[in-house]
């Protein structure tokens, strides 16, 4: 869970650039390390202390996941040395795997209890569905672009995370044979709130989602008995939501 301090902390330090799974990048700007200097637990732990705890992000569970996860395995293999820098890194068709900070605090805003159902618009690389996946008991994720789902079903498969469900198709209006959902995370900015993500809360859901053009921001809009709840907690950049979104 983010305090109010730790939020405030951390969106000093989002003048920093922060991406979406779906942002484009230049690559790795240094020479790689040996391929034995990655996917290491104390490479992973110190991930965790330097990118993430240190910027507010507290919550224990999110913390485990992120030491859990081998986020060197949802990346290419050229990109493998550089899988916990504090960057966005490419994984194919002009997409990248979010930098390392951003998964994490997006996961702590959905405020995941172990019994919570998932959906995620936005697989990529399907690390993020991956995080989910250690905390709760069962997590949908679509993906827009084929090659980039089925890449992400055989690495979550191979990897254990049977629990995570993928489908290829436009996330706009979610996994509704599914819902309702006790959390959706969203990874590409629409310029709107799509309203079937919202129909498809369960009561006390959150949504987590970056929304806005030019200038964005991270909103947790929250499922309540008299409609909903919004929140604004970073400011962000993140490619925009294709597909439907894009029509509307």
């Amino acid at each position: 869970m983010l305090s109010s301090a730790a939020r405030r902390w951390t969106v000093a330090l989002a003048l920093l650039p922060l991406f979406s799974g779906c942002e484009r990048s230049r690559g790795p700007a240094e020479p790689p390390r040996a391929v034995g200097d990655f996917g290491r637990a104390d490479e992973r732990e110190a991930m965790v202390e330097r990118q993430i705890a240190a910027r507010g992000v507290d919550d224990p569970g999110v913390l485990a996941a992120m030491r859990a996860v081998p986020r060197h395995v949802f990346v290419p293999p050229d990109a493998a040395p550089f899988a916990y820098d504090d960057r966005p890194l490419p994984i194919g068709h002009g997409q990248t795997i979010s930098q390392p900070f951003v998964v994490a605090f997006m996961t702590a805003a959905a405020e995941l209890d172990p019994s919570d159902r998932v959906l995620e618009v936005g697989t990529g690389s399907g690390y993020q569905a991956a995080v989910l996946a250690e905390i709760v008991g069962e997590v949908w994720t679509i993906e827009i672009l084929a090659p980039l789902a089925e890449r992400a079903e055989r690495d979550l498969r191979e990897s254990g995370y049977d629990r995570v469900h993928v489908r290829t198709g436009d996330g706009y209006r979610g996994w509704p044979e599914e819902a309702p959902f006790d959390a959706i995370v969203v990874t590409a900015a629409p310029d709107h709130v799509p309203e079937p993500l919202l129909e498809q809360l369960a009561s006390g859901g959150r949504l987590v989602i970056p929304v806005g053009g030019a200038s964005q921001e991270i909103l947790r809009i929250t499922r309540t008995a008299d409609g909903f709840e919004r929140e604004s907690l970073l400011p962000v950049r993140f490619v925009p939501m294709t597909g439907e979104a894009e029509e509307r």
